[in-house]
């Protein structure tokens, strides 16, 4: 009798285990089979009946199209082929660390149409009543005169004239560029050409000559970009395909999504038609919402607009070593959803109470249904920035930041408690030759302006050895808070007190009247598809810091001598002139 139950017992387990299995696999299937009939019946493959779902359109839980299947007329998914790898913002597991995100505040984007920003509260809307203004701007904002037809008027055409920003790069070698265009076969597109996935004549982005091959000037912007890259600059200050790859970030149609692996916060990877990449980062609060003071730096909001900023204030400051950024506004159900084939990513999609669009993916943390993006219904904005080439192209190496913050609630760092911590840092390869403490001075100013502490890592092209400059990453924690000057970040200069005279010169030239920052800054930002990109009082505070910036630069002057600390990194009739 024992055995019999025994058995009976272990048949009950087998059954139950087999009802778990089949019920899994159900699971999985069903929305296959809901959207193989969706294509059957020709409707939608959601049978929700919610006012959100209308008003996402007609794509909402449309099945995506696959390689060799059409709808529309739109293209199939794209496979990988030759250029794709070309891009990879960094697979280096070192590189682009991320310390803890409170993301806490769903997003509030605005429609697609981009109703302006900053009406007074209880002010008529201009569209859909339901689509409140992000912004209340405590003031007026800055007048910035429209640029003219070859620029009259602009403040920035009149920056980029002056003798500072026209000086020259030094002649470049071979070792000197990234990439080889004439030699390396790998920017030949005849061999994506063959690819049948690969846009071909007629298609946007993709026309080839006669002999199959394409032309350099024919190369996608992403691609001139990459091939731009040299040992000095990661891009030339006239390149006119850094202002086209921004017109691609905000406006190129979105093929396919996924989530990026690592860091602490969601961040996807959209590929865009013309096989261009770049990294997209949400919306999480709006631009008046203060960093609040009880926050840590490493618990801090990453924001998508200091993301944006930080590219437009590194060009206008001429270190050019932040890649191309963008903003857009997203469509969550065509552009993220129905195209991504992240079944993770596609599960966590939902409709609100209040009948928005939501997702929230996978993340180390705040990815779950309390913290999800929610768009208005289905539109949510972010921030887009361009890949770099990828790691098996152009390898990059990672460095610990010697200025590193402790990223502990309770303990400094050794450079809190050592006045003299910079001559051990000079005492220390790179630091010890070149100009890498340099290249840290200029990442200092660049980040105290912003507002920045989470500068924890630093990345270089390896192929240049330690003779090039510093890659700026990851500037999502800028611009957190206007009201407070973090004075700690200028450290490196007020210890070291040491800085190029290119970069102290054109200092001195943005904080006069005629090139004043803050104005210069809401030139950039103004033709951005989400502007106005910063709070005025952001822009007030570039000012203000700049001027903390020079002050703490005569200091050092006073106590060390102007040849100490000022190292002339410029020609002599290139000086002759800059000093008329």
């Amino acid at each position: 009798m024992k055995m019999i139950l025994v058995r009976r017992f272990r048949v009950l387990i087998l059954v139950v285990f087999l009802l778990a299995c089949a019920l899994h696999i159900a699971v999985d299937l069903l929305p296959k089979l809901d959207r193989r009939a969706a294509r059957s019946s020709g409707e939608p493959g959601c049978s929700c009946a919610q006012p959100a779902a209308e008003a996402a359109g007609p794509g909402w839980a449309q099945p995506r199209n696959r390689p060799g299947e059409s709808a529309g007329g739109d293209a199939g998914w794209p496979n990988k082929h030759t250029l794709r790898i070309l891009q990879d913002f960094s697979s280096d597991p070192a590189s682009n660390l991320t310390s803890h995100s409170l993301e806490k505040l769903p997003p509030a984007a605005e429609p697609v149409d981009h109703t302006p920003r900053g009406q007074e509260p209880g002010s008529p809307p201009s569209r859909d009543p339901a689509h409140r203004p992000l912004l209340r701007d405590p003031g007026p904002r800055p007048r910035v005169p429209p640029p003219g037809p070859s620029g009259d008027g602009s403040l920035l055409a009149k920056l980029f004239e002056h003798p500072l920003y026209q000086g020259a790069v030094p002649p470049l070698t071979e070792d000197d560029v990234l990439f080889n265009v004439n030699s390396d076969i790998r920017f030949n597109p005849k061999a994506a050409a063959e690819n049948p996935d690969w846009p071909h004549e007629g298609a946007e982005g993709a026309e080839f000559l006669p002999t199959g091959e394409a032309a350099v000037d024919l190369y996608p912007n992403w691609l001139k970009f990459h091939i731009g890259i040299n040992r000095y600059e990661l891009y030339s200050r006239h390149n006119p395909a850094i202002d086209a790859l921004l017109q691609d970030l905000g406006s190129q149609k979105i093929t396919s999504v996924a989530m990026k692996s690592g860091g602490t916060q969601l961040k996807l990877i959209m590929t865009f038609q013309n096989y261009g990449q770049a990294l997209f980062k949400p919306m999480k609060q709006t631009r008046e919402q203060e960093t609040p003071p009880d926050f840590f730096y490493f618990s801090d909001y990453e924001r998508h607009n200091a993301e944006i900023a930080a590219f437009h204030l590194d060009r206008i400051l001429d270190f050019r070593r932040v890649p191309p950024v963008a903003g857009r506004m997203i469509n969550m159900t065509k552009e993220i959803r129905d195209v991504t084939r992240d079944k993770k990513l596609w599960r966590t999609f939902f409709v609100s109470p209040a009948n928005n669009i939501c997702f929230y993916g996978e993340c180390s943390y705040y990815c779950s249904t309390e913290h999800a993006l929610c768009g208005r219904p289905d539109q949510i904005e972010g921030s887009l920035a361009a890949f770099l080439p990828d790691l098996s192209l152009a390898k990059r190496k990672t460095w610990r930041n010697p200025w590193r913050r402790s990223y502990h609630k309770r303990k400094k760092a050794e450079w809190e408690v050592d006045p003299d911590y910079c001559e051990e840092v000079k005492q220390t390869p790179p630091y010890d030759s070149g100009h890498r403490i340099l290249d840290i001075m200029d990442m200092t100013v660049f980040d105290f302006l912003m507002g920045n502490m989470d500068r924890h890592h630093y990345e270089t092209f390896e192929k240049f050895g330690n003779e090039t400059f510093i890659i700026h990453l990851d500037n999502g924690r800028g611009f957190g808070k206007y009201s407070h000057d973090e004075l700690s970040i200028l450290a490196p200069l007020h210890q070291c007190c040491r800085i190029r005279r290119s970069t102290y010169l054109r200092l001195q030239l943005l904080a006069k009247e005629e090139h004043k920052l803050s104005l210069l800054m809401a030139e950039s930002l103004q033709h951005d598809k989400v502007a106005p990109v910063l709070y005025q009082l952001h822009l007030e505070a570039l000012d203000r810091r700049l001027r903390i910036v020079l002050q703490a630069i005569r200091d050092c002057v006073e106590k060390l001598g102007l040849s100490s600390v000022v190292e002339d990194d410029l020609a002599t009739e290139h000086r002759a002139s800059t000093e008329r």
